[in-house]
């Protein structure tokens, strides 16, 4: 009786480490799926939205090398305006395997600017490795990927011809924690302030701001939940309507299911069935 419950621990460890290893081990990606790496809107921000990537995973990009490329840039910044520039690295075989080394944020984007800008580019978020739970909050620095949205879309960052429209323009929308605003104005006649309270809003009061930005191309990233309030501190441009101000939703949480053990509990407690048993 002793060696029958010998050999079935022994085959349950051996079933515990081949399932293990299946359940642990990285995965391989194919960017775009069937589609490949080619131009497309919204693709690739649809293909990474329900996926989780952790580190030791790998991206395949297939392509055409005689007309595409990968290229791996560094920041938000550069993959919102498909600036190539200064890549962090490039990759031009056609067939390429990129292994996620270190979590964060990684942007990836074709050197064409044309058809990096028609939806060929990439950022997916990597989290720690599959031996590590994936935190409930993650880092302000490590935000999901969200949506961005041009600040008043054709009409971008300027005066506008009724005072109400940057109000209507956010009202129609629902932002959350993670999407960017992106400001598009000349940097010569204006700027982007952002400020604390209701209060300096209203009154359009510029003396002191929370931050100030004056590129001209401005993405600022979402990073808390509440109410945030945007301005321009030139001359009678605020009291004009040159104003914003978002509501700022929580990340979205996915409805909490009931908890299931995992592989090593399961055997825990069916070795738990052979152990002693005290008998009164």
């Amino acid at each position: 009786m002793a060696t029958t419950r010998l050999s079935c621990f022994v085959l349950m460890v051996m079933s515990f480490t081949v399932l293990m290893g299946c359940c642990c081990s990285a995965k391989i990606y194919k960017v775009g799926d069937s589609e490949g790496w080619t131009r497309k809107d919204d693709t690739y921000y649809g293909w990474a939205e329900h996926k989780q990537f952790h580190v030791g995973d790998s991206l395949i990009f297939k392509y055409d090398r005689n007309f595409n490329d990968v290229t791996q840039v560094s920041s938000a910044l550069e993959y919102e305006f498909c600036n190539s520039s200064s890549p962090k690295a490039v990759y031009n075989t056609g067939h390429d395997v990129v292994t996620l080394t270190e979590p964060g944020s990684h942007y990836f984007i074709s050197s064409n600017h044309t058809q990096c800008v028609e939806g060929q580019k990439i950022h997916v978020l990597v989290v720690r490795g599959w031996s590590r739970p994936v935190p409930q909050s993650l880092p302000r620095n490590i935000l999901p990927l969200g949506k961005t949205y041009r600040v008043g879309e054709s009409n971008e960052w300027s005066v506008p011809q009724e005072s109400d429209f940057y109000y209507k323009w956010s009202e129609e929308k629902q932002f959350h924690v993670g999407d960017n605003l992106l400001f598009n104005y000349d940097d010569q006649v204006n700027d982007v302030l952002e400020v604390s309270s209701d209060l300096e809003f209203k009154s359009c009061d510029s003396s002191a701001p929370v931050a100030t930005h004056n590129t001209g191309q401005d993405l600022i990233k979402l990073t808390k939940p509440g109410i945030q309030y945007f301005i321009s501190s030139k001359t009678g441009q605020c009291e004009a309507g040159l104003k914003l101000r978002v509501v700022v939703q929580p990340l979205f949480r996915a409805v909490p299911r009931r908890m299931k053990l995992s592989p090593l509990d399961r055997l825990i407690k069916w070795l738990h069935r052979f152990g002693p048993r005290i008998h009164h």
